[in-house]
């Protein structure tokens, strides 16, 4: 959040007449960029409507329930077959993006609603290629480059992958007028990889998701969650850069000194699922790691509530969105000391070497035993969740928009 002039001192824009803003909501549930987009959506459906109209783009008819508690226009504009066809053989021939900016209304929905509207920014909180290959002015994002910095796992190390991802960011950074990154650490990647403007990229840290300030308990909890009274938590699908393997060799490594220790896992059984199985199995830890499977949302603060800490020995960031719930609700956090992950939790979290199972045992010790330690960290982490939350977040993305469209037309 440091590098951005705009967030310690916004003005407000000299224009008086209302100005049409538009968002593209383009993801499903459950991941995480899901949520993302959710914290979007109420940003800008909160701008002042005295001073801006909103209109929303949306691909899923999943986002209507959502979008029925919101007063914006709203449109369903699926990406169509022809349209979606054309752009991925133009990709693939890697023909000029200038050119299918030019002609893409001829075969996409999509870029012929964007258009019509006349906005005078579309807001893409998805990591989204249509941020680009639509002619219209954009605020693109970029929430992780971690295919460049985190080459080792699988799910980032394949030539296609690599390229793919290459292409979509260095387009994003060419053809948008803005692009919203997560830290300060996010800045400063997106600037030194695709030598972007530091000025057009705009720190937006991430916040707590609605649902996580839920204080009932699902009816049914217990029932659907039979949990040991004292336990580890750690949710995150099952891939190899979640880093579950080192954590469970912590949980074994403790065993001897802490019988009673037990980790509680969440994520959909894919991925790197059937090793991270194999392991608890050869640890002998069957019964000391429990499984759930894909959670619902609205169970999710009960988790959290109940749970002694939150573990995350993550490999990727900048930042995540775990240690916010968590710190919401008053549960206390150790997780990596890399990339922006210090920057986001501050005081309010231990910290860890990712790849050292000694150091993850060692926070998992100290937050087992000292209950001191855990009511100290639930203090910070609440002043955290306190002192950046929705409001400040709407705030800031309202300062970046009316930066963004009182600035001089760039090449959008």
């Amino acid at each position: 959040m440091k590098g951005d002039p705009a967030f310690f001192n916004p003005q407000p824009s000299p224009h008086k007449r209302r100005r049409k803003i538009g968002l593209y909501l383009d993801c499903t549930p459950p991941r995480g960029e899901f949520q993302i987009n959710q914290f979007v959506l109420n940003a800008v459906a909160s701008l002042p409507p005295e001073n801006f109209s909103v209109v929303v783009a949306y691909s899923s008819e999943l986002w209507a329930e959502y979008l029925k508690h919101y007063n914006v226009k709203t449109i369903h504009v699926p990406a169509g077959f022809l349209g979606r066809a054309v752009c991925l053989g133009w990709t693939m021939l890697g023909l000029p993006i200038e050119l299918w900016r030019r002609i893409c209304p001829l075969f996409f929905p999509l870029a012929r609603t964007f258009l019509r509207e006349k906005c005078e920014l579309w807001v893409f909180p998805s990591q989204n290629s249509k941020s680009y290959q639509i002619p219209v002015p954009a605020l693109g994002s970029i929430h992780d480059l971690m295919h460049r910095y985190e080459r080792d796992f699988p799910e980032a190390s394949s030539r296609r992958e690599f390229n793919y991802r290459e292409r979509m960011f260095r387009n994003v950074c060419h053809w948008a007028k803005g692009v919203l990154v997560d830290s300060e650490v996010g800045r400063q990647q997106v600037a030194e990889s695709y030598g972007a403007p530091l000025e057009r990229i705009h720190v937006l840290p991430f916040v707590a998701p609605p649902y996580i300030w839920e204080t009932s308990t699902p009816s049914d909890f217990d029932v659907r969650y039979p949990l040991p009274a004292k336990f580890i938590f750690y949710p995150a699908q099952f891939w190899e850069h979640k880093n579950h393997k080192r954590l469970i060799r912590a949980i074994a490594y403790l065993k001897k000194d802490l019988p009673d220790l037990t980790l509680v896992l969440a994520g959909s059984p894919k991925n790197a699922y059937a090793s991270v199985t194999r392991l608890v199995k050869e640890l002998r830890l069957t019964n000391d790691v429990h499984f759930l499977g894909y959670v619902p949302d609205d169970y999710m603060p009960e988790l959290y509530r109940r749970a002694r800490a939150l573990i995350m020995p993550t490999f990727y960031g900048p930042t995540n969105i775990p240690p916010l719930e968590a710190f919401a609700v008053g549960c206390p956090v150790a997780i990596s000391r890399i990339y922006a992950m210090p920057e986001q939790a501050g005081d309010a979290a231990l910290f860890f070497d990712p790849k050292s199972v000694d150091e993850i045992a060692e926070c998992i010790s100290r937050l087992w035993f000292d209950d001191e330690l855990c009511t100290r960290m639930i203090s910070r982490g609440k002043i955290q969740a306190e002192a950046w939350g929705r409001k400040q977040f709407n705030e800031r993305l309202r300062t970046i928009i009316e930066r963004i469209i009182d600035e001089p037309s760039a090449s959008a």
